[in-house]
């Protein structure tokens, strides 16, 4: 059994090999201009700050470790289209030949997606919110001093978080061109998807429900795209609504 597999671990190293040296010298770019990337990261939090307030560090180390998080940060989306070219090269031997022909538009939108839900969250939800936010604490007089460290880890995973949600329509293609899901399938599962979507939204925003919404819906247009594209790709579920159309018309 392990001879089997081997092929496969090694091809898995191989390409895990590859990704990691592309990240490291994209890591090492990213890091020669962390302070230019930590000024955009803090730019939709900067903005909506009061006077008298500002973003602060408290502990010694907390500089040099914020700018190391944020150069991993820009490295892992600047290197996005290494990570999706590589995962399909890992799956490729295992697909047929016009499955293989598909390597270009998975790793364009795949990475499309990734930054467009990385873009919504930066310059919609994140001035929103940090808005909202600040407004609210000034309301009880508190005066915002935001640290730089908490800030980046908060910024990272929202971001992370929202282009991975943004996937959802590439995902769909791929799972309905495997016949895993269909329109019908999609469409039945809607109320339930209704809910899933405002949990996902509760835990990976802040606890507002302005943030909430604002990563719900979008969601929400996500799936229903994602129904369309299941509908066009998938034959199978074309054929049924022609048929059921065609016995409604003989009955």
């Amino acid at each position: 059994m392990f001879e089997d597999l081997k092929p496969h671990i090694q091809e898995l190293r191989k390409r895990l090999v590859i990704t990691l040296i592309g990240f490291v010298a994209v890591f090492l770019v990213c890091f020669a201009y962390s302070q230019i990337l930590i000024d955009w990261i803090s730019a939709p939090l900067s903005s909506v700050l009061p006077n008298g307030s500002a973003i602060i560090y408290t502990d010694m180390p907390e500089p040099i470790f914020t700018a190391l998080k944020v150069s991993l940060f820009a490295a892992f989306i600047f290197s996005l289209p290494l990570i999706f070219w590589q995962t399909w090269l890992f799956v490729a031997p295992g697909l047929y030949l016009h499955e293989k022909r598909l390597v270009i538009p998975f790793v364009i939108s795949g990475t499309g997606m990734f930054v467009a839900g990385a873009a919504f969250a930066y310059y919609i939800v994140f001035p929103v919110g940090f808005h909202y936010l600040i407004l609210f604490g000034a309301d009880y007089n508190y005066t915002a001093m935001p640290k730089i460290g908490e800030y980046v880890e908060f910024f990272t995973k929202l971001m992370i978080a929202f282009g991975i949600t943004f996937e959802l329509p590439v995902i769909t293609f791929f799972l309905a061109k495997m016949g895993l899901v269909t329109e019908k399938s999609m469409k039945s599962f809607f109320r339930y998807a209704i809910v899933l979507i405002f949990i996902i939204a509760a835990i990976l925003t802040p606890p507002d429900v302005i943030s909430q919404f604002l990563m719900a819906l979008p969601l929400i247009v996500l799936y229903g795209v994602s129904i369309i594209v299941a509908w066009i790709v998938n034959p199978s579920s074309k054929e049924e609504d022609n048929e059921e159309e065609a016995q409604e018309e003989n009955q």
